[in-house]
């Protein structure tokens, strides 16, 4: 939510801003007059877990706290937008190749004393599973744009999107001394978000931030001791890209 609410201002004012101008000559005069227009966006993301941990991790697995921590990524996609009757309304598909990464954060209590190792230890042990992944990201998008203002215009849109997960590691096999955290590999997102674009004499260029979250559990549930403390995850993301439109 942060993200969003320094976004919102800062497209606040370049609204003002571009509304405060004179009128100038149009560029790209026949844009919105052709029914497909197509392009490519390059961006990067922000990828966690909105995480549901189980009630008496302590109790049941000396488990003191359990947070997820988003990390960066990159995208590249191919635009296909579809004008619906009016200008500003568009149907836009944009197959894209993500990169993410997510990592969860456990902190143990102290090790107890063993019969191997009986000196009793009196610091906290710490683990951290990165999960990566590569993926085939498949969004379906409602576009809802202003009229433009002189070579201005600004946009909400929303959807959903397939993801295909290239890299998951759900049907691996499990290492229980070093066990990992498996997500599925197909996934379901809600995804909302908003634009700025500004029109160039042959093509059109694009400000966007979106926000997807998924609607499924993508935990696969194996018993380890990384798996069992928690209930669910489900992808979030951030997504910043510049879009080009010819």
């Amino acid at each position: 939510m942060l993200k969003l609410t320094v976004f919102l201002p800062v497209a606040f004012l370049f609204v003002q801003t571009v509304v405060g101008q004179k009128e100038k000559a149009m560029n790209y005069k026949k844009f919105d007059r052709r029914l497909l227009h197509f392009g490519f966006l390059l961006g990067g993301n922000s990828a966690g877990f909105t995480m549901d941990p189980k009630l008496n991790n302590f109790a049941n697995y000396d488990l003191k706290s359990i947070s997820e921590n988003p990390q960066p990524g990159g995208q590249i996609g191919i635009i296909t937008s579809l004008r619906l009757g009016s200008p500003v309304f568009r149907l836009r598909f944009i197959p894209t190749l993500s990169f993410q990464e997510r990592a969860i954060n456990y902190q143990y209590s102290p090790k107890k004393p063993t019969l191997q190792d009986p000196t009793p230890s009196t610091k906290d042990v710490f683990d951290e599973q990165r999960i990566s992944s590569t993926n085939l990201d498949f969004p379906l998008m409602l576009q809802f744009r202003t009229l433009r203002y002189n070579n201005f215009a600004a946009y909400v849109l929303g959807g959903a999107q397939y993801t295909l997960d290239l890299q998951s590691q759900e049907k691996k096999n499990q290492s229980f001394n070093d066990p990992f955290v498996k997500i599925k590999r197909d996934d379901l997102q809600g995804q909302v978000g908003g634009g700025v674009e500004f029109f160039m004499p042959y093509f059109k260029l694009g400000l966007e931030i979106k926000f997807s979250h998924s609607w499924m559990n993508a935990l696969v549930q194996d018993n380890t001791k990384v798996s069992l403390p928690i209930q669910s995850l489900q992808n979030r993301i951030w997504w910043f890209s510049i879009t080009f439109e010819g």
